[in-house]
């Protein structure tokens, strides 16, 4: 697009060199040129910003993991920002259905309810969830309207669905620092213990989609046991307990 725009300017330039008077053919060239420098500099920008936040991706993966992360893709990078820390709700949706569906999970857009974002069900069982996906600057507070969202669901929902709430949190920290942070506050723990609903936070989401990657996890058998569980519990900090205050086990 900027490329386009220079290219225009130039043309613009050439053009009123021709057919401009003698003032304007001064004027209006060295304009263009002085746009044409300013366009240039904005797309260098711009790309060096995105070689920044791939080298920062790459810097931050080598950091968590500890070894080399040549295993992952090229085109992950991109999914990976999205998913950890996303420009908007809608990419942040659109993320986690590509990660789902690459899970093997049936996801659908829950057209018979207006209350969710996606219905995830688990191949080969009546088991499914009514997911609200969110994103949050910090920990989840009680009054997100996407928790309004999970308890209209929750009302309406089938025996044999449950509220999974997916979030985005603290998304200006690194990738270092989010197992170490507060997730959710201890009121919104004991409102979705009290319902029976489960929260994975998308940096958790990220690490068990890695390890199903690796072959270290029965992802599908994961989410059958958040379905089954309902024991509440309070907000915890850390890698493997900061996904769900209704079900606190181990990925390994």
């Amino acid at each position: 697009m900027l490329g386009l725009l220079q290219l225009l300017l130039a043309v613009f330039a050439i053009y009123s060199a021709l057919k401009f008077s003698e003032e304007l053919k001064l004027f209006v060239p060295l304009g263009c040129l002085f746009a044409m420098l300013l366009v240039s500099r904005i797309e260098n920008r711009k790309s060096d910003k995105d070689t920044a936040r791939k080298s920062f991706l790459q810097f931050e993966m080598d950091k968590a993991k500890k070894k080399d992360s040549t295993a992952i893709k090229d085109q992950d990078f991109s999914v990976i920002d999205s998913l950890l820390w996303p420009k908007s709700e809608l990419l942040l949706i659109d993320t986690v259905h590509s990660i789902f569906k690459d899970l093997g999970f049936k996801v659908s857009t829950g057209v018979k309810y207006q209350s969710v974002d996606r219905i995830l069900k688990i191949p080969e069982t009546h088991t499914a969830f009514g997911v609200q996906i969110l994103m949050s600057e910090g920990e989840v507070e009680g009054n997100h309207p996407k928790i309004s969202r999970a308890l209209q669901f929750d009302k309406e929902k089938r025996e044999n669905e449950k509220s999974l709430i997916i979030a985005a949190t603290h998304i200006r920290l690194p990738l270092s620092e989010m197992g170490q942070a507060t997730h959710l506050s201890k009121e919104l723990s004991h409102f979705l213990s009290r319902h029976n609903m489960s929260l994975i936070t998308t940096h958790h989401l990220y690490e068990l989609w890695q390890k199903a990657k690796r072959g270290e996890i029965d992802i599908l058998g994961f989410f059958e046991q958040v379905y089954s569980h309902s024991n509440g519990a309070s907000p915890s900090k850390g890698g493997a307990n900061s996904y769900s205050p209704s079900f606190n086990q181990p990925l390994q």
